[in-house]
């Protein structure tokens, strides 16, 4: 089975104006349910951690396909964002809530993302949209995973540009494709 790390979301209006000034936010919410359904395809497994505007994209996607995601999705959560859980998160079987550290919200989202990177040997990284926190998750995945595929989906904007933008080996399609099932399965049909 194939493992794959997502690390997406839709930048809000009210933080870096970087992030939500160059997001493509159809693309973003079309990239992350073509890499689902994918997945599924596939029977791949996503690791993932939860945010407000993903969680639900993917779950709704499992539960119209009449699947429960046991097998083919891990959601990492902070406790510290407990209050604020999707609703959604009830749909997965496999939550795991990384404690908070000492009310800090950049330490307790820094040990989930380490804990959430530890969980098992990626088969590629897929970044999609983003702010500051994909930043970090790539950054961090890039550390934890050294030669693992990288794939920031660029058409999407935001962070997944910006790290394109840096990448000196860019597979093809991240920047301009918008067919995103057929991108996902061209780039998950040549891991090994």
């Amino acid at each position: 089975m194939k493992r794959i790390f997502l690390s997406a979301s839709v930048p809000m209006p009210d933080r870096d104006h970087r992030f939500f000034a160059s997001a493509d936010v159809i693309s973003i919410r079309e990239a992350v349910k073509a890499l689902t359904l994918v997945m599924i395809e596939t029977r791949s497994q996503l690791i993932f951690g939860g945010h407000p505007a993903i969680t639900p994209i993917i779950s709704k996607l499992f539960s119209q396909a009449g699947l429960v995601p046991a097998e083919h999705v891990v959601l990492y959560q902070s406790e510290y964002f407990r209050a604020r859980f999707p609703v959604q998160n009830s749909y997965f079987t496999e939550v795991v809530v990384i404690e908070e550290v000492d009310g800090d919200r950049e330490m307790s989202l820094k040990l989930m993302r380490e804990r959430m990177l530890a969980h098992c040997r990626f088969d590629a990284g897929i970044f999609i949209g983003g702010m500051e926190g994909v930043l970090d998750e790539f950054h961090l995945f890039r550390g934890s995973n050294p030669g693992v595929a990288v794939y920031p989906v660029a058409s999407t904007g935001t962070a997944a540009r910006m790290i394109w933008e840096e990448l000196p080996d860019r597979a093809r399609g991240l920047d301009d494709e918008y067919t995103y099932p057929t991108l996902f399965r061209g780039l998950l049909g040549e891991l090994n």
